[in-house]
């Protein structure tokens, strides 16, 4: 297993020139079209997409369901990218079908592999349909109109937020970006939508009317109010006409995370209004008491938390969630991030509330310099120091015992960051 994951790990989109999608459809072709044998939710956006699939998740399982999962990127090991009920593909399983891919590669494209997100996207689609699950839930991995999961046709689809994000791939304004993530709706398929932005809704609405698909909205077809915190959850009142809850218990912490289940359960009530699956209410509140995702909002022992906020949506989510659960402690932020990102305005929001940041950088060849984010910075008490761990362990001994920590940035320095803290038992 670890020789296959080095290998997928090299392979590079940019290798590859074929045309978008058609490698992807031509090798399922040889795959006997797995795809289209998955019932799919398909979820695209810039944050929150897998805090909505693992909502949806957990209420599907409450109610009987079998549910394969396909989220990105992973913590600690590629298997995490595949489950079935919250277990991960087993190191036999991904090898097994890498294998039946690697043969199609060898046979009919001179062993000329497509991208790391192909492979495994490729493998989890065989993997879901022959184990039978009853709901794939799939994230796309960048975009949507050429994502290589845009291959599916789906029950329905949901876009969670647009932000501006890889840029040089999706576009440099809030409409580019959303008419890359609006290409997962698909003629006649209803989609839930959480965007705020207006110029990127626009696109979205218009996108959805052009393909005659259902379109519903966060905060004007479905509402989230009366929301408040108690000492292990927080609590909402979600209302879409003629279905109104109230006091739903949500164990993830934030307001973007009520955001999040409100568009899980917008789907799931939708898919249940069309009699593509059957569930109650009760299911969907004990689904959403469970649900929680590693690496948004993780809090650990000793004042830490962990949070994949890896660009300026992100950030003031996390802030506002920080106010919210921690409003009387000093915030001390240890931050890395990729090169791809809005990092300046994430940098405003940190230096508006850190008590203290540091600025550093993981060993990626798309890393940020640490030097380079701390230039972004006006912050009086900030310091720049290239090893990660070194800086944390340092912020670690030296705030006071109720500061809190804030690791933030990039999923991949969550994942580094993450694994340490195992390992040390913190």
């Amino acid at each position: 297993m670890n020789e296959c994951t080095k290998f997928i790990f090299t392979l590079k989109a940019v290798d590859h020139k074929r045309a978008p999608l058609v490698l992807m459809r031509e090798v399922l072709g040889h795959l006997d079209e797995p795809h289209n044998k998955l019932r799919v939710i398909h979820v695209a956006g810039s944050n929150g997409k897998g805090s909505t699939v693992n909502a949806l998740r957990e209420m599907l399982q409450h109610a009987g369901y079998t549910v394969g999962a396909f989220t990105s990127p992973h913590l600690e090991r590629v298997n995490e990218r595949m489950t079935i009920n919250g277990h991960q593909i087993s190191d036999e399983q991904f090898l097994y079908y890498f294998n039946k891919l690697a043969k199609i590669i060898e046979e009919h494209y001179n062993g000329e592999f497509p991208s790391f997100f192909e492979v495994v996207t490729l493998i989890m689609f065989q993997y879901f349909a022959q184990e039978g699950v009853d709901i794939a839930l799939i994230e796309t991995g960048l975009g949507g109109r050429l994502d290589a999961t845009n291959v599916v046709t789906p029950l329905l689809a949901i876009i969670t937020t647009i932000s501006l994000e890889h840029t040089a791939f999706l576009g440099d304004t809030f409409a580019k970006v959303a008419a890359e993530k609006a290409g997962i709706i698909k003629e006649g398929i209803p989609v839930v939508v959480g965007v705020h932005n207006e110029e990127a809704l626009a696109v979205i609405k218009a996108t959805a009317e052009e393909r005659h698909a259902t379109c519903y909205v966060l905060g004007q077809d479905f509402m989230v109010t009366n929301s408040w915190q108690s000492t292990d959850y927080q609590h909402f009142t979600y209302e879409k006409d003629p279905v109104l809850m109230k006091d739903v218990p949500l164990k993830m912490a934030g307001q973007h995370q009520i955001n999040n289940a409100s568009l899980a359960i917008t789907a799931i009530l939708t898919l249940r209004e069309q009699g593509a699956i059957v569930i109650t209410d009760d299911s969907i509140c004990q689904g959403l008491q469970c649900a929680q995702w590693a690496g948004r909002f993780e809090q650990w022992p000793n004042q830490i938390v962990l949070d994949g906020a890896h660009n300026s949506e992100g950030t003031a989510a996390l802030i506002q969630t920080l106010k919210n659960v921690y409003p009387r402690n000093n915030y001390h932020f240890i931050y890395a991030a990729l090169a791809d990102k809005d990092h300046a305005n994430s940098i405003e929001l940190m230096d508006a509330v850190a008590t203290s940041i540091i600025f550093t950088q993981i060993d990626l060849p798309n890393a940020m310099p640490a030097e380079s984010l701390a230039m972004l910075s006006t912050h009086a008490n900030k310091t720049v120091h290239t090893e990660w761990l070194k800086s944390l362990q340092t912020v670690l001994q030296e705030r006071q015992k109720e500061d809190i920590v804030v690791i933030t940035g990039s999923l991949y320095f969550i994942a580094q960051a993450r694994q340490w803290l195992q390992e040390e038992g913190r």
